[in-house]
């Protein structure tokens, strides 16, 4: 045999990564600029943790380049730069506000309140480090397969890690939260990826007896009895949580997440409609239950017969949409500060205020991107697990986006989920960042090329026949 027979051809490299660069300067550039402009309208310099904002920022940009170079060559080049960008305005929104707030103290006499916009820094050099350590650690997103129901006790633990008494906190209401000494951190934030990769494992195992239709209703095919009840047990565990934990939000994200994938898993349109029953089913039970859900939905309806007491957020919050218009006052020149939890809940009301209709279109758009290429990472990536997974991963950032816009809107009733990259919280901002790494690794795996072969030479192919 001669030492030209078939071996493996090294894959060839990634040349995509050089649009990701270009972008990640891009998004630090609008950082810059936005910086700027919020310091020398609001205080007419610049603030002292400018300069070393500026470049602790971009040693974290190319930190996080370096680890996709690295670590995930092949993967989207438009996750990363999209996600950056959104947590960029998430982070000047912030320091703006910050700002205002440390005038006001400053014009009463009082003492200064800390910049949130620092502790949300420290957040992200964790949340970027934990990127990193995710793509180093989970090099086949398949692996994650195995650990299906380890990772339904997981989030389920952590979804009612709040109730246990001494250990969970009620803020504004929800007891979403646990206490440890003076940090907070709100464990549904990591149950949400935890439950997609068991909701992803588990239809793989059942997709093909939860698609048998055994009747037709109006033209949908209807599955057999025993086979809705996941959909079923989905549906109880949501008001379970929107019972005991008063979180509206983290009911409608899991259930609607359950409903997706069982769709694309199953391709049978009639999940969709049970889906819809089973929520409206849902809905009407938790407004005549429960006080919260009556307030909320009775603020929806009509925000200005109780916009001095319930409804003051919302009605601040359309206040302020209203006055950005079209272009928004700009950066710095608006009255964000008058909406309470400006900085986590509205904070999307604020942008809104101060970059306009164009900025809020931008920021959805920066959504849309993050959630259309991990659902095109969905379609390119060859393995069933991994298909769901980006779906659920997807499908997650993209209902939490809508309920938390659409609240804020006026569109649908206040739900107090996070802006996802944008919103004050260390919690969701360390879970939103293992997101994109785990889209990433799925990504890195559909978009890498199938080793090449090397043919036999003809002395080869001689000695071989001979």
């Amino acid at each position: 045999m001669s030492a030209t027979d078939s071996l493996p051809a090294p894959a060839p490299t990634s040349s995509n990564r050089h649009v990701e660069r270009n972008l990640l300067i891009m998004a630090y550039l609008v950082g810059l600029v936005a910086y700027l402009s919020v310091d020398l309208v609001v205080l007419g310099r610049l603030s002292p943790v400018f300069p070393l904002a500026i470049v602790v920022f971009g040693a974290l940009l190319l930190i996080a380049h370096a680890g996709v170079r690295i670590l995930a060559p092949f993967a989207d080049p438009f996750l990363l730069p999209a996600a950056a960008m959104l947590n960029t305005i998430g982070l000047v929104m912030i320091h703006r506000l910050d700002l205002a707030d440390q005038l006001r103290a400053e014009r009463n006499g009082t003492e200064l309140p800390r910049a949130d916009a620092e502790a949300q820094f420290t957040w992200l050099v964790l949340a970027i480090a934990l990127f990193v350590l995710t793509l180093l650690i989970i090099r086949d997103h398949r692996r994650l397969q195995r650990f299906t129901y380890t990772a339904m006790l997981g989030g389920v633990i952590l979804l009612l890690l709040p109730l246990v008494p001494g250990l969970g906190t009620n803020i504004n209401g929800a007891t979403l939260w646990i206490q440890m000494g003076p940090f907070s951190f709100q464990p549904s934030e990591f149950a949400k990826i935890l439950l997609t990769i068991f909701f992803a494992g588990y239809l793989v195992l059942k997709r093909e007896s939860m698609a048998i239709v055994r009747t037709k209703v109006l033209g949908l095919g209807i599955p057999r009895g025993r086979d809705l009840g996941p959909i079923v047990v989905a549906w109880a565990f949501a008001l379970v949580v929107l019972a005991l934990e008063k979180d509206l939000g983290t009911a409608l994200m899991f259930f609607g997440l359950f409903v997706v994938m069982v769709y694309v898993a199953t391709g049978r349109r009639s999940w969709l409609a049970i889906g819809g029953l089973l929520l409206a089913v849902g809905g009407a039970i938790g407004y005549v239950a429960f006080g919260h859900v009556q307030q909320r939905v009775n603020i929806w309806l009509d925000t200005w017969s109780y916009a001095q007491d319930q409804s003051f957020q919302l009605a601040q919050a359309l206040f302020g949409l209203a006055s950005g218009g079209l272009l928004g006052s700009g950066w710095g020149s608006g009255y964000p500060q008058f909406v309470p939890f400006a900085k986590s809940d509205f904070i999307a009301a604020a942008i809104g205020e101060e970059l306009g209709l164009a900025g809020m279109f931008a920021v959805i758009m920066l959504y849309a991107i993050v959630v259309e290429r991990g659902l095109r990472t969905a379609i390119a990536v060859r393995d069933p697990f991994g298909t769901l997974l980006a779906v659920g991963l997807s499908s997650v950032l993209a209902l939490q986006t809508f309920v938390v816009i659409g609240g804020v809107t006026r569109l649908i009733p206040l739900t107090g989920l996070t802006t996802p990259f944008l919103a004050y919280g260390g919690s969701a901002l360390l879970a939103n960042w293992v997101t994109i790494a785990l889209l990433l690794r799925i990504s890195d795996r559909a978009r890498r090329p199938a080793p090449e072969t090397r043919p036999l030479t003809t002395t080869a192919a001689a000695g071989v026949g001979g």
